[in-house]
């Protein structure tokens, strides 16, 4: 593939999906003219996320979007030779989840159900099954949702898939329990970062973490949208602010130079690992 430029985005989202897709149309052609070739949009950037995570409202869900909706087919479009992932609540009959779609305007390429839910999730979505990678146009990838990249096994079943490249798509709050007076001194915001930075470090990958900024209810979305190097290095990114974080790399390369000495995933051990 060579040098790519790969774009995040910290932007905020709400439930009015006109609105939303026409920011998602204005955030494409900025990172179109910013030479993107991948631009991930945040976790629920159709419809806006939930606005109390503890006691979400049954009768104040954000829109449930069928997987083949107008809407993503939109995105598709817009995407046109880009790749473009984008999170939205997922209809299947009865059922919610918080998906993520990545596109480009030839079509889907990939799809990913969140599995890991905080407590409370669960009254708004069901919990996905799986983590897989695909392939596209930048290389092969796996994405992950909000609190899925708390857990070192979601990032590791994609890098063992094969995956060069994380998407992780979030609505990621300040702390619900314990808000700092600044959000530099947010704990939410230190773990929003470290996760990143470990999950690309440890699997030795490039991460490409977007995320809501503003507030919904009584949510308080962090922003710190960012392009993380295989070594854990922070390449590109927004900080607390809403922008396009844009960084120009070769990730075959750099995940190349990263495993020349030291292979994380060539030298595990599982068959010493607890199973369970």
């Amino acid at each position: 593939m060579g040098e790519v430029r790969i774009a995040a985005v910290a932007a905020h989202f709400g439930r009015d999906l006109e609105f939303d897709l026409h920011r998602i149309a204005t955030l494409i052609d900025h990172a179109r003219q910013a030479g993107a070739a991948l631009l991930v949009l945040p976790d629920a950037a159709l419809g806006g996320y939930l606005a109390d995570l503890r006691h979400p409202d049954p009768d104040a869900l954000p829109p449930a979007l069928e997987p083949d909706a107008p809407e993503l087919k939109t995105i598709a479009s817009l995407a046109a030779e880009m790749t473009v992932c984008v999170g939205y609540c997922e209809s299947e009959g009865t059922r919610r989840y918080n998906a993520a779609v990545c596109v480009t305007g030839d079509g889907v390429l990939g799809r990913h159900r969140k599995v890991h839910q905080p407590p409370g999730e669960s009254v708004a979505y069901q919990a996905g099954e799986e983590f897989a990678a695909f392939d596209t146009p930048v290389g092969r990838m796996g994405m992950l949702i909000d609190y899925d990249k708390t857990f070192p096994e979601s990032a590791r079943s994609l890098a063992v898939d094969g995956a060069e490249i994380l998407a992780c798509l979030s609505a990621w709050p300040t702390s619900i329990t314990n808000r700092a007076p600044r959000m530099a001194q947010d704990r939410q915001s230190r773990l929003f970062d470290l996760y990143d930075q470990a999950r690309a470090a440890e699997n030795q990958v490039v991460l490409v973490s977007s995320n809501q900024t503003g507030a919904m209810g009584g949510m308080r979305f962090l922003g710190q949208a960012k392009v993380v190097g295989p070594g854990g290095e922070v390449l590109a990114r927004t900080w607390s602010k809403a922008g396009i974080a844009v960084a120009e790399l070769d990730p075959a390369q750099e995940i190349a130079h990263a495993r020349r000495v030291l292979n994380h995933l060539g030298e595990r051990k599982p068959a010493v690992y607890r199973k369970g």
